[in-house]
């Protein structure tokens, strides 16, 4: 009897440890070496989460490289220039390249574009992003100022987004966000992969107008370039 109660005990610990081990695959949010934002006229804010278990904005780093810009995360951020605001119907998009897929990660994580930016820098920040996943994943979430999902809590699988070879292999996104005709669009490589009316991401909440700030914005222990940031108005 001992020894089937040995047993038993065990076997509920081995369960017990496969339920527990998605938590424990979750990464801690590194601090990156020689960080901040060394591009001019750029700033940037970490999120709330992060600050409160003792990020900063040093723990991220913002760079010129190529004619682009080469994000090092650190902490979860968004990095804009108060000079890119988009209004009335628009598209921006931008390409992100990660050279080194999951290099300073051990599970994937997001980066893309925001739009939509208001209050940038305060505590009522609110903005709509959408961004990828080198596994051929999205999302497409905002902050208004608390955090809402667009698409579901989880990443949404979508033929259109790249996928890389594997950990250590080469991966790149074009993702665009756009407004026009009442709806608010995320492409990924040319392919519409989301679509909402603008009346689901603007009120009580969440945005305030689609019109404000565009940007960047990356997930925890992240690296990737970013280029060809550009607005197109329609």
């Amino acid at each position: 009897m001992p020894r089937l109660r040995i047993s038993a005990f065990v076997s509920s610990m081995l369960t017990l440890g496969f339920l527990a081990a998605p938590a424990l695959a979750q990464d801690e949010s590194r601090s990156v070496a020689n960080g901040g934002i060394h591009v001019s006229g750029w700033m940037g804010k970490i999120d709330a989460r992060e600050a409160a278990n003792g990020q900063s904005l040093e723990d991220a780093s913002l760079m010129s490289m190529d004619g682009g810009l080469h994000v090092v995360t650190g902490p979860a951020v968004a990095y804009w220039n108060a000079s890119n605001t988009a209004s009335g119907n628009y598209t921006v998009t931008a390409t992100f390249h990660e050279a080194d897929y999951m290099n300073l990660n051990n599970h994937p994580h997001p980066y893309g574009l925001f739009i939509g930016g208001t209050g940038m820098g305060t505590d009522d920040q609110r903005y709509l992003y959408c961004a990828a996943y080198g596994t051929g994943s999205f999302i497409v979430r905002g902050f208004g100022p608390e955090a809402f999902q667009m698409n579901g809590r989880r990443p949404e699988e979508n033929a259109a987004v790249n996928k890389a070879a594997g950990p250590g292999e080469p991966v790149t996104q074009q993702i665009s966000m756009s407004v026009h005709g009442g709806m608010v669009e995320c492409a990924i490589n040319g392919t519409t992969v989301a679509s909402y009316p603008v009346a689901d991401v603007v009120g009580d909440g969440r945005l305030t107008s689609t019109d404000g700030v565009y940007g960047v914005r990356f997930g925890h222990n992240t690296e990737a370039t970013v280029t060809g940031l550009a607005l197109e108005s329609h």
